[in-house]
């Protein structure tokens, strides 16, 4: 499966990557690299668990336009 991840540093200086469409899917890291590597198995485990609760694994996510 593919999935859209996000990836920013926050204040100190640690790499969060989130995964949007897995609720609650988030990791981190020292690097990029890390956090992605972090998050790909983060996204393993909450897929795990939501199946074995019988929920849906994933939610809807949109991309939509916003003026600034």
């Amino acid at each position: 499966m593919k999935f859209v991840i996000t990836i920013h540093q926050d204040e100190d200086g640690m790499f969060i990557a989130e995964c949007p469409s897995i609720p609650g899917c988030v990791s981190q890291g020292k690097t990029e690299e890390d956090a992605e590597r972090n998050i790909r198995e983060a996204i393993r485990e909450c897929l795990a668990v939501r199946a074995e609760k019988n929920m849906p694994l994933t939610v809807s996510t949109r991309e939509v336009e916003v003026t600034v």
